[in-house]
C-alpha cells in the first residue's frame, strides 16, 4: 500500500511533513518519501491521502474489556473492534475482570483470546493485590513473565500505604509501572457525584475533590521514597494536577493521564440525573476542567486514555444511586482529542503524543511511532470531516457514551495494525 501526499505526523520524532508512506509486506518501507516511480509503485494499492493525516496507531493505556467474566458487557473481540474503528492500534486492559487478573493464567488467557479474536494489540495490566482486596501483593514476576505491562488495582484504591510502598519497591525488580487509582474511600464514601454547588442543588451526596488529591499526594510521596515508577490514572482535579506538576519539578518518577470526559464535561451534565454521566472519578467543576486543560497544555498530563468502561442497560438504566459508574470512549475519543488542537491547548504533535508515543513509552511497549523498517501500525485521519456520534453504529456492545448525538470534527478512516488493515471506512 502507498498513502500518497499525506501529512505525516510522528510525535516521537517531532516529524511533521508531507509525503508518501509505503507499506510492503506488513512493514513501513518508507515514511515521508517524495514519491515512488510508477515502476516502484507497481503492485501497491494506492490511496490518495492528500489533506489527511497519517499518525502512529493510537494507544489507549486504560480500558476495561470485561473479559473474562462479564462478556455480556464487552468482549475482547468487540472491544478491539471498537478500538480500531476509533483509530486505536493498542489497548492496555485493566485487571478488574472476573476472575481478577492477578495470576499468569488470566494474563495468558487474555493474550491468547486477543491473538485469536482481537482486532488490535492488547496488553494486560496485572493486579497489585490478590483479588484486588488490598491485603496481599500479587505475584508480579509471574504476571510480568506472562505478559503484563503494568500493575494496578484500578477500580479500587490501595488504601494500605505500606502495601502500596511494597508494591512500588517490588515492581522495580520487574520493570513494571504501578498505576494508581487515587481515591480515599473514607472521604468518598457514599458519594454519587462531585461535591459542590450542583450536588447540593440536586440533593445528591458529593465526593470531594480532596478524595482524589489526598491519595495522589500519598502516592507521590511513596514514589519519591522508593524511586519507583508511578502512573496516576484518570486525573480529574485541580489539586491533583498541581501536586503532580510540583512532584515532576522535583524529579519524582511520575506520569499521569486524564480522559476526554474530564476536559470536555463538568458536573453540570448531571442536572438531568442521566446515569450515563455517572463515572468514577466523577465529573468535576469548571475550575477543575480548566486545570486539567492547563495540565495538558504544559505537559503535566502525559497521556489521554479513555477509561472505556462498558455497561449494559442492566447497570445503567436504573435509579441514579444504584447505577454503575463508567462511560465508553473508544469510538468517540479521537475527535475530542483533536478539538484540543483547535482550542489551542497544543499543536498537533504535542496533543497526538498523548495518545501515541507517550502511553507507549510509559508502558514500555513497541508502539507509538512511524519508523521505516518497523511493523506498520498507523491510522489515517480526516481531521476536518464532520460527523454525529451515533452509538447505534458503535462496534462496542455498550451504549453508555456521554457524547451521543454530539456533532464533532475528525475521524479515523483507516487503521492498520501489524501491517494488516483492521478498519477501513
Amino acid at each position: 500500500m502507498i498513502l500518497r501526499s499525506a501529512r505525516i505526523l510522528d510525535p516521537e520524532r517531532g516529524l511533521d511533513t508531507v509525503g508518501d508512506v509505503v507499506i510492503r509486506d506488513g512493514t513501513l518501507e518508507a515514511v515521508g518519501s517524495p514519491g515512488l516511480s510508477p515502476e516502484e509503485a507497481e503492485g501497491l494499492e494506492v490511496i490518495d491521502a492528500g489533506g489527511k493525516w497519517v499518525v502512529p496507531a493510537l494507544v489507549d493505556m486504560h480500558v476495561h474489556l470485561r473479559e473474562p467474566g462479564e462478556e455480556y458487557k464487552e468482549t475482547i473481540e468487540t472491544g478491539t473492534a471498537a478500538a480500531v474503528a476509533g483509530g486505536y492500534g493498542a489497548l492496555a486492559c485493566m485487571p478488574n475482570t472476573r476472575p481478577v487478573n492477578d495470576s499468569a493464567a488470566v494474563t495468558e488467557f487474555i493474550r491468547r483470546r486477543a491473538r485469536e479474536q482481537g482486532h488490535c494489540r492488547v496488553y494486560p495490566v496485572g493486579a497489585i493485590s490478590k483479588g484486588l482486596e488490598g491485603k496481599e501483593l500479587a505475584e508480579f514476576g509471574e504476571l510480568r513473565e506472562a505478559g503484563a505491562v503494568a500493575v494496578s488495582d484500578d477500580g479500587r484504591p490501595v488504601m494500605d500505604s505500606l502495601l502500596m510502598r511494597r508494591a512500588m519497591e517490588y515492581a522495580q525488580a520487574f520493570d513494571l509501572v504501578v498505576i494508581s487509582h487515587a481515591e480515599d474511600l473514607q472521604l468518598a464514601r457514599g458519594g454519587l457525584m462531585n461535591e459542590g454547588a450542583v450536588s447540593t442543588r440536586l440533593g445528591l451526596r458529593g465526593i470531594p475533590a480532596a478524595a482524589e488529591a489526598v491519595m495522589v499526594a500519598r502516592d507521590l510521596l511513596l514514589a519519591e521514597l522508593t524511586g519507583g515508577a508511578l502512573h496516576i490514572a484518570h486525573v480529574s482535579t485541580e489539586a491533583s494536577v498541581r501536586l503532580i506538576r510540583e512532584a515532576k519539578s522535583r524529579g519524582v518518577r511520575v506520569t499521569c493521564e486524564t480522559a476526554p470526559h474530564y476536559f470536555t464535561l463538568t458536573d453540570a451534565s448531571l442536572e438531568g440525573f442521566d446515569t450515563v454521566f455517572k463515572v468514577n472519578p466523577p465529573l468535576r467543576s469548571r475550575r477543575d476542567l480548566e486545570a486539567v486543560r492547563e495540565g495538558l497544555a504544559d505537559g503535566t498530563i502525559d497521556a489521554v486514555a479513555t477509561d472505556h468502561a462498558p455497561h449494559s442497560v442492566l447497570e445503567k438504566d436504573t435509579e441514579f444511586e444504584y447505577a454503575a459508574n463508567g462511560m465508553i470512549g473508544l469510538e468517540s475519543a479521537l475527535p475530542l482529542v483533536l478539538q484540543l488542537i483547535r482550542d489551542g491547548i497544543g499543536g498537533p504533535l504535542e496533543i497526538l503524543a498523548k495518545v501515541t508515543c507517550n502511553p507507549a513509552r510509559i508502558l514500555g511497549i513497541p508502539m507509538g511511532s512511524l519508523r521505516a523498517g518497523t511493523p506498520a501500525h498507523l491510522t489515517l485521519i480526516d481531521p476536518e470531516e464532520e460527523t454525529v456520534i451515533d452509538v447505534d453504529k458503535f462496534r462496542s456492545k455498550a451504549r453508555n457514551c456521554p457524547f451521543a448525538g454530539w456533532r464533532v470534527k475528525g475521524r479515523a478512516l483507516l487503521t492498520i495494525v501489524d501491517g494488516v488493515v483492521r478498519y477501513s471506512l
